[in-house]
């Protein structure tokens, strides 16, 4: 057929690839090549670094610096932040994206916004809010004096900061996915007599269910890594109101390097896993549509 240089298969059948989009094997190498060189430098480089200059002194080194009661207390801290955050967020996530893909109601438009307005407003500015809100001088400051009610400076103040920029992830997964998946399952259960709880136990949870997993991932890595509106709302109190990423920050700025590189390698850790444990999630997920689409 003249035009055509080329065959591929795509989904189950075979298809004529025309010539226009056929590449020379060189090209395809060429930018291969850039795209791996490109991420080995700024990417890869940087993680090899971080263990190299953790371990520079030796495992005894790196291994003390885990039982300092400062990086204990920051580790602690980081878990509890996450562990309170991530479910908040998986509530919020999962009513936001269901109420806008199976509810028509004024104003979908505006929470679609509000729940992207975290990736558009800096993790400083976020802190400073809460701080203009709950500082000693702010709008809600002199109450929460009187009634001794810390929130900046404490443990709530650090979660909601961590709320507040973490709450899109989980949402931003969800929508697009269900309405993909659209309404015609639920309305089928209605029709049965089936009830709001049960069509969401049997129905939209199990069709949901990688995607939220998926959300919940990534949600968990930004609650944990989260430095700049942390950094605000903390008052960098050794001891009790440092996370893992302040820990480092003070770390680093007393030429403790080893022990800033040892932390530091805790949130590499915690990165590569959270990849891993995304790709088996999304491999999973994309296994599952195949096996639909069959």
């Amino acid at each position: 057929m003249a035009g055509y240089v080329a065959t591929v298969k795509i989904g189950s059948g075979v298809k004529d690839r025309p010539k226009h989009i056929t590449e020379p094997a060189v090209v395809k190498w060429i930018l291969i090549a850039i795209a791996i060189a490109f991420l080995g430098f700024l990417l890869v480089l940087p993680l090899i670094s971080v263990f190299v200059e953790a371990f520079r002194k030796g495992s005894e080194v790196y291994f003390k610096a885990f039982s300092d009661p400062d990086a204990a207390a920051a580790i602690r801290l980081t878990l509890m932040t996450a562990a309170i955050a991530v479910p908040l967020n998986l509530v919020f996530g999962v009513a936001a994206a269901w109420a806008i893909t199976k509810f028509k109601f004024k104003g979908k438009n505006i929470l679609i916004t509000l729940i992207d307005l975290p990736f558009a407003v800096s993790p400083v500015i976020s802190g400073l809010i809460y701080v203009l809100l709950f500082g000693a001088r702010g709008w809600f400051g002199p109450w929460l004096g009187e009634h001794d009610i810390k929130i900046i400076f404490a443990l709530p103040g650090i979660v909601l900061a961590t709320v507040f920029v973490t709450f899109p992830f989980v949402a931003r997964e969800l929508i697009p996915l269900m309405q993909a998946q659209g309404v015609q399952e639920e309305e089928a259960a209605v029709t049965l007599g089936a009830k709001g709880w049960r069509i969401f136990w049997k129905i939209t949870l199990p069709n949901i269910k990688w995607g939220l997993l998926y959300g919940i991932i990534l949600c968990n890595a930004r609650a944990m890594g989260e430095f700049g509106a942390v950094s605000v709302v903390s008052g960098h109190i050794r001891g009790s109101t440092n996370t893992v990423p302040l820990h480092i920050q003070i770390l680093y700025n007393e030429y403790n390097f080893a022990g800033a590189f040892a932390m530091a390698s805790l949130l590499v850790l915690l990165a590569i896993i959270t990849l891993v444990v995304k790709s088996v999630i999304e491999w999973k997920f994309n296994g599952l549509k195949q096996q639909e689409g069959e």
